[in-house]
């Protein structure tokens, strides 16, 4: 399958890669991101999305409903593909996660520090071994640890410099806990041997808190569509191959929650499941990956940033075990550069949701087909799953362009899809000769686009606000605007201005965010 060929990843320049905590900083400056509770110091794991942030997740979110349900892509045969949508419950009868699997498999190896009271997922730590003449010693760190953050920590607790060995896997290094220098901690021997961590937040539904009670948040929303797939087709002229599509929060107990909002408790996904017949799942496997790649490519994302790798083996899920597998889209991320982080996955379920749920409901998931009512199966499943939240942090990362030669020293290159806002309306001044002027273009533009009114502060720091928030436009309305009609138009990616007639600001955007989009 042409999805399963590795990719080499594109050279990079890491000097060219933007520092995450610039970009963190910006988005709570800008408000796109906070905090969760900030002004109780947060709680970690857990993010809000301000102004500016809410807008742009939705501008993605509404992008890959309008992509695979209002008008879905056209597939292999010629003809539009047939999607539905779902938005199902946040929690579920408890039987469903039995029946998943998430019960009794959905944990994670976690570790626990002795010294500092940290806990760690086994699986995100790696060993470098360090030989000293005095004293043999393993030191762990989480995953993302860059090569010189280690040779630092390693001199501060040996009081020298010395040669940092090969990487291991923790997993690998259990029988050596006695001399392995935890990541946060002073002493060797602190770490307790790994123990499975079960990710879902449980809660009681009802009057009484008792284990007959209990319920679950969905880790995931793929289940909800499992649970409904009788609902659909009793209720849906649909008919396979054919696809419902969800987006809405999950929630995992995650051990370690960290870079920012990429790995975090409460996030939100975008998920397709594509029921088709056993024998289609390599041509549907093939269509989806393209189709997805494709998505992403067309909003901004770049090819250099962008990789494809099938999970080996021991990383492939329940699920599919059986099938063909799963196939990563990732991006290059600035805490994984120079390597890359998931953000979406295409994976062949095969038929164990639907079957599990058949065998513990008493239900009969089956498909019949229309055209021989005694062949019944049932259908194999391609999941595209997409993380929203994740997606807004990629769309930021790729967005965020240092520039020493404009006052912000930075701008955000947003493909005008997803820019929260298309265009900036500034009077020069908050004269009664601009003012007025510019709210009535302002009401007459924000009939059609996502449009900001900005009256405040010298024109300098207004187009440095709206450089930092990623919008393509400003409109200045001055002394001449009410001679001729006419404004001033300054482009974000080149600072560059011209004057166009007050008529034309719709069609001028409209052809200036086409030609950006190509």
């Amino acid at each position: 399958m042409s999805q399963n060929q590795p990719v080499e990843s594109p050279a990079m320049n890491e000097s060219l890669v933007p520092d995450m905590k610039d970009i963190v900083a910006l988005c709570k400056r800008r408000g796109f991101i906070f905090a969760a509770s900030d002004i109780y110091g947060g709680i970690n794991g857990f993010w809000d999305y301000g102004p500016l942030g809410v807008e742009l997740k939705n501008n993605l979110r509404d992008l890959w409903w309008k992509h695979m349900v209002t008008t879905p892509p056209v597939g292999p045969d010629g003809q539009p593909v047939q999607i539905v949508g779902l938005d199902s419950a946040i929690i579920q009868n408890p039987k469903a996660w039995e029946a998943s699997g998430h019960v009794g498999g959905f944990s994670d190896p976690m570790v626990d520090c002795k010294e500092t009271k940290l806990r760690y997922r086994a699986d995100h730590l790696k060993i470098i071994r360090v030989d000293s003449p005095d004293k043999n010693l393993f030191f762990a760190f989480i995953e993302e640890t860059s090569e010189e953050e280690m040779a630092a920590k390693v001199k501060k607790v040996l009081g020298k410099s010395v040669q940092i060995g090969a990487h291991e896997s923790f997993l690998e290094c259990v029988d050596k806990l006695h001399l392995i220098v935890a990541p946060d901690a002073k002493e060797s021997g602190t770490l307790t041997p790994p123990k499975q961590f079960n990710l879902m937040f449980h809660t009681y539904v009802g009057a009484t808190a008792s284990e007959e009670n209990k319920a679950y948040l969905r880790p995931e929303t793929a289940q909800g569509i499992f649970l409904n797939f009788k609902n659909v087709m009793d209720s849906s002229r649909v008919k396979l191959p054919f696809g419902i599509a969800q987006i809405g929060k999950a929630f995992r107990n995650e051990v370690t929650p960290r870079n920012f909002i990429f790995r975090s408790r409460e996030f939100e996904q975008m998920e397709m499941e594509w029921f088709c017949h056993p024998d289609e799942v390599e041509t549907w496997m093939n269509f989806w990956f393209e189709e997805r790649q494709k998505f992403w490519k067309n909003l901004g994302l770049s090819s250099d940033n962008l990789q494809m790798r099938q999970h080996g083996q021991d990383e492939l899920s329940h699920y599919a075990k059986e099938g063909l597998g799963t196939s990563d889209i990732e991006y290059r991320f600035p805490f994984t550069a120079p390597d890359f982080g998931e953000l979406e996955g295409i994976a062949h379920r095969c038929d164990f949701d639907l079957t599990a749920h058949s065998e513990h409901s008493g239900q009969k998931l089956e498909y019949t087909d229309p055209n021989d009512q005694k062949n019944r199966f049932i259908p194999h499943v391609i999941e595209p799953a997409a993380g929203l939240t994740r997606g807004v942090l990629a769309l930021i990362c790729e967005a965020y362009t240092p520039d020493p030669n404009r006052p912000s020293g930075v701008y955000l290159n947003f493909h005008p899809s997803v820019a929260p806002k298309k265009a900036a309306i500034l009077p020069l001044t908050a004269k009664d000769s601009h003012v007025p002027l510019a709210t009535k273009i302002y009401m007459d533009l924000r009939e059609h686009y996502a449009v900001d009114l900005d009256i405040k502060q010298n024109i300098g720091k207004r187009y440095a606000r709206q450089d930092e928030i990623g919008t393509p436009f400003c409109f200045t309305i001055d002394d001449q605007s009410n001679e001729d009609s006419t404004v001033t138009v300054r482009h974000r990616n080149t600072m560059k201005q011209e004057r166009i007639a007050i008529e034309s600001i719709r069609t001028y955007m409209e052809k200036e965010m086409a030609l950006m989009a190509q």
